[in-house]
């Protein structure tokens, strides 16, 4: 595939893989937007400062977070659609940078990555780069998705990789079918991700928070203190709505 680049030579070669709008786009800044999807069951600060630092480190124009609606291939959310996305909401309000998008919540059925990527890509045009956010745990598991191949012509990836996971300092533990597709995608700084509009894969140094969603669940269900591991808008907001409080 033409997106299939090395690091090395990516500005010469920009020219093969964008029409001549694009390449004046390229050269005057084109923006990158950052896709950040996931259950967010519910969003915490973990979540939020991985959202912040990457927006910071790769230049991003704005960052859309994106609660998915029905996942196939983990359980189905404690919370529903609707509750997850209005603690988004609240919980980035004040961040300029930082936008709900709630297309999957419009959505009936089964979510799926690559139809709200094809979404974006429509509405934002070409002379937009959209950088999608994902786990590492969940970037291995890559092949099992919706039309993965796809997704590498309409975005570039950032893992948010945890410390010690083996894909942060090891990038043959990926599967072997992911790992011959990623082989020449690698790109080793943020600034690459610039210079071709899709089909890059770029781990991203972040601070992981040890938090998450589950052990917040834990918290509330146990009538514990949630406070300082997600916004206080949030907590009010599950706590009004009595959510997590059945153990879910």
């Amino acid at each position: 595939m033409s997106d299939q680049l090395p690091d090395s030579g990516l500005k010469g070669t920009v020219s093969a893989l964008w029409h001549s709008e694009s390449v004046q786009a390229i050269e005057s800044g084109v923006p990158l937007v950052g896709i950040f999807g996931g259950t967010f069951d519910p969003i915490h600060n973990g979540h939020l400062r991985v959202a912040e630092e990457i927006a910071e480190t790769i230049g991003l124009r704005e960052l859309r977070f994106v609660p998915a609606g029905i996942p196939r291939l983990r359980h189905a959310p404690a919370a529903s659609l609707q509750h997850r996305a209005a603690i988004v909401g609240l919980a980035i309000r004040g961040n300029s940078r930082f936008v709900l998008d709630e297309r999957e919540v419009r959505r009936h059925g089964v979510s799926y990555s690559v139809e709200s990527l094809r979404e974006l890509r429509r509405e934002m045009g070409e002379c937009v780069i959209l950088c999608f956010i994902i786990g590492a745990d969940a970037f291995m598991k890559l092949a099992d998705w919706h039309s993965w191949r796809e997704l590498f012509g309409l975005c570039h990836f950032i893992i948010v990789a945890r410390p010690g996971y083996a894909l942060a300092s090891n990038r043959y533990a990926l599967p072997q079918e992911l790992e011959d597709e990623c082989a020449q995608r690698w790109a080793s700084s943020a600034d690459s991700l610039k210079y071709t509009p899709s089909g890059l894969v770029f781990i991203a140094p972040t601070t992981l928070l040890d938090i998450s969603a589950t052990s917040i669940r834990a918290h509330i269900a146990a009538g514990k203190s949630v406070r300082y591991l997600m916004p206080d808008a949030a907590i009010d907001y599950i706590a009004a709505n009595h959510l997590y409080s059945g153990g879910g």
